[in-house]
């Protein structure tokens, strides 16, 4: 029998740095933009917003005396 001899406290401990190294490396990826970075995306956000809400159509009102169904055709 020339099996190694495993600490399994070792293993555990390696396999949680490992797990804690890639979730750190995830919220690297994630979070990791500098301040400067992070306002320019929300002015080009905003920006943007400003003109998809200025393109807005905004519906206006039928007079009294036009409605928009043909009386004709109703049931």
């Amino acid at each position: 029998m020339s099996d190694k001899i495993v600490n399994l406290n070792k293993v555990r401990k390696a396999r949680q740095r490992d797990e804690a190294k890639r979730l750190a490396e995830e919220n690297r990826a994630r979070f990791g933009r500098s301040k400067a970075e992070r306002d320019i995306v929300g002015k080009e956000q905003r920006r943007a917003d400003g003109k998809l809400d200025g393109a807005e159509r905004v519906p206006t009102r039928l007079d009294e005396n036009h409605d928009d169904l043909d009386s004709g055709n109703v049931s």
